[in-house]
Parts: structure tokens; C-alpha cells; sequence
């Protein structure tokens, strides 16, 4: 089971935790949120939830942040909040991808630990400074690939890991869905759309990244080259909105990413299949309870979350088999697998396995690499690109 209770070796406490981003009309600032306080490991104190200041300290006042807690800006953030003896621990940044190395510099800075949404930036030079700066501080970095944290996505982990595929042989993975299938004008479209905001990928960067970070997270596979077309189906488009990838893996294996957010009828159908020489398994983020497993001449196995024979890893759950967790759980598991981490730390003991599985620094750079990778070589049309 997840909860407060998690870690023995380490009392449950909870973490004073700031937001940069987030404010009215953010859709992640509230998962965040709910995540953090799914739980009871946070305590939401202070907060730069929007960049227009109006707006900041209305969010601030219905997320029950103090008036002198609600500031205007991140970086005045950082600094007040290392001056309290009761700053901020930790600060979330929900913010479009362009903030998130300026905001995540300023609280390592300040000696606050971060957990950042994906993509970790804007490009691998920008990846390469916050690596060197966590180095020099020793602090505390989470990415929130929280497809990581679902309970059979761990399970499909263990499975490879211990040998019941295989030598992995095949590696497939997509992420289509719909939405930008047509010009969409509003808050959560508009900054995707924006190579200033959103950096140089579109579709590549907001669920692209989380298809290769699967695959990476559930294989461990490491991609020596890449062949990759990327494309902008809709007219005016400044990035792409389609994304198909073939992939070559150091230990030989062969693989295929494709990303889509004008795949027509799509919502969110992130799916994996992993393919030894031994077994196999499916699994769909739509369906994200149940995992498919095949065996050379054996009938298919369907494993469910909770269910009898799965590993530790897959036996984090917080309902009993029979009923649903997703998208909210797996942001709560990296929440609190992150505050094990720090908790462990205070008390000066090793934490946990499982709160080791939270996306780094290491994975946010690996992406962007990918992400720089996928670019160049669609721009030299479709050519091999060493990653």
C-alpha cells in the first residue's frame, strides 16, 4: 500500500511545499495539488501561481496560501521563503516549459528542493547547467513522468528486469490523441502551440516525451540511433502535432514511437508493448488496471493491479483490486515517493526501493537529448541520428 506510512525507518511528516504556476485555468496546478495532498505528506504554504499578479493572489486565496505567502513572482519567492525559519521545503513548478529552468535555478539556488513538471526545459544546454547545479548543491530534483508511478507500469518493470521476457527484442510505444486535431484557441493549446513557450517541440515535447520516458522507465533500453519525421498536419501550425520514430537500442533490439494529437477519435491512448525472446506485455494507459502477459505457447495471462503474484512494485496501491486508480494516484505515488526521499535524508537512513523510482535530473536530461536527437534528424529528412 502507498501512504504516510510508507517508509518505517522514517516518522511521516509533512513537507512545507511552494508552487510556481498553477493558478485559475491551469489544469496541471490543480493535479499537482491534489497529488500532493492525497497522502497528507505536503502542507501547500506559499505560492507564485500566476505571473499576472491579480490573479496570483486570487489563486493563492483558494488555494488557503497567507496574504504574505502570495507573491507575484518566483524569484522573490526564493528568496523570502530561504529567509523563514518555516520557508518552503520544496517547490512544485507547474509552469509552461520555458519557466521551468529559470524557476527550478532560482529555488536550487535558495536551497529548496524542486519536483518540476515535464519536459525538464528547453534544451540539453539548459538540462546540462540545472545537472551541474544540483551536483553543486546536493539537492533534491523529481520530473513528473507520473505514468512511471502507475502500479503496473511497475509491475511491467519488475517483469523485464527479472527475466520473464527475455532478451528484449522489440519495443513499441505510442501516445496519440485528438484534441489539436483542428485549430484550438484557448489557454491550454495556445502555449503549446508557441515555440517560446513551449520550446522546439510540440507534440514531441508535451506526450512524446512521456512515450520515450515509458519505454526507457519499463526496459531500460538505451537508444543508440534514431530515424524520426516530424510534422505539423494542421495549417499555421508552428510545431508539430504528429510524430513517428523508428528506434535502434544498443543491445539490438528495434523500436517504434509514434505521437499524436491529431489522431481523430484518440483522447489519451498511451500504450506499450515490449516484445523478448521469451514473453511479451501489453499495457494501455486507457486501461491502466490490467497488463497483459504472453508466453510461447501458453494462453495470455491478464495481471491485474492489486491482484494475487504481483511484485512489491506493483503492490503499490491504495484501493483494494476491482477498483480504479490512474492518472491522480500515479502524480500522488511520485509525491510521495519524493517525500520518502527527502524524509529518509533528514533522518539520515537510505530510503525505500520504491521511492528510488522517481525521474530525476538524469531522465529530464535524457529527454531532452531525445528531444534534440528526434529534431535534427527529422531536419535532415528522416536521416539516422546518434543519440
Amino acid at each position: 500500500m502507498v501512504g504516510p506510512a510508507n517508509d518505517p525507518a522514517s516518522p511521516p511528516r509533512r513537507l512545507r511545499l511552494g508552487m510556481v504556476g498553477g493558478g485559475q485555468g491551469a489544469f496541471i496546478g490543480a493535479v499537482h495539488r491534489l497529488a500532493a495532498r492525497m497522502d497528507n505528506r505536503y502542507d501547500l504554504v506559499a505560492g507564485a501561481l500566476s505571473s499576472r499578479p491579480d490573479v496570483a493572489r486570487v489563486s493563492a486565496m483558494e488555494c488557503f496560501i497567507a496574504p504574505d505567502r502570495a507573491y507575484d513572482d518566483y524569484r522573490e519567492m526564493a528568496l523570502r521563503e530561504a529567509e523563514r525559519e518555516d520557508g518552503i521545503e520544496v517547490c512544485a513548478i507547474v509552469t509552461p516549459n520555458n519557466l521551468h529552468f529559470p524557476a527550478a535555478m532560482a529555488m536550487l539556488d535558495a536551497g529548496i528542493h524542486v519536483i518540476c513538471d515535464k519536459p525538464l526545459c528547453m534544451s540539453v544546454a539548459e538540462g546540462e547547467q540545472l545537472a551541474a547545479k544540483i551536483e553543486e548543491t546536493g539537492l533534491l530534483f523529481a520530473l513528473t513522468h507520473n505514468y512511471t508511478a502507475y502500479p503496473m507500469v511497475r509491475e511491467a518493470r519488475h517483469m523485464v528486469r527479472s527475466g520473464k521476457l527475455g532478451n528484449i527484442r522489440l519495443v513499441q510505444v505510442e501516445y496519440p490523441q485528438g484534441w489539436l486535431a483542428t485549430p484550438v484557441d484557448n489557454k491550454q493549446a495556445s502555449w503549446r502551440a508557441d515555440p517560446a513557450k513551449a520550446g522546439p517541440g510540440g507534440a514531441l515535447g508535451d506526450i512524446g516525451t512521456h512515450a520515450h520516458n515509458l519505454a526507457d522507465f519499463v526496459t531500460g533500453l538505451e537508444i543508440s540511433e534514431l530515424c524520426a519525421d516530424l510534422s505539423s498536419m494542421v495549417e499555421g501550425r508552428a510545431l508539430d502535432d504528429n510524430v513517428q520514430i523508428l528506434l535502434r537500442y544498443k543491445n539490438g533490439a528495434r523500436g517504434m514511437l509514434w505521437a499524436s494529437q491529431v489522431a481523430i477519435g484518440h483522447e489519451n491512448g498511451l500504450k506499450l508493448r515490449v516484445y523478448g525472446d521469451k514473453g511479451a506485455l501489453e499495457w494501455a494507459q486507457e486501461h491502466p488496471n490490467h497488463m497483459y502477459f504472453r508466453q510461447l505457447d501458453e494462453q495470455p495471462l491478464l495481471m491485474t493491479r492489486g491482484g494475487p503474484g504481483n511484485s512489491a512494485a506493483g503492490g503499490r496501491v491504495r484501493v483494494p483490486a476491482g477498483h480504479a486508480e490512474g492518472y491522480l494516484e500515479g502524480f500522488a505515488t511520485l509525491y510521495t515517493d519524493f517525500a520518502d526521499q527527502l524524509c529518509a535524508r533528514i533522518d539520515g537512513h537510505i530510503p525505500n526501493a520504491e521511492a528510488a523510482l522517481v525521474p530525476g535530473i538524469a531522465e529530464g536530461l535524457n529527454g531532452m537529448r531525445f528531444i534534440e536527437a528526434v529534431i535534427a534528424s527529422s531536419q535532415r529528412g528522416a536521416s539516422w541520428t546518434t543519440l
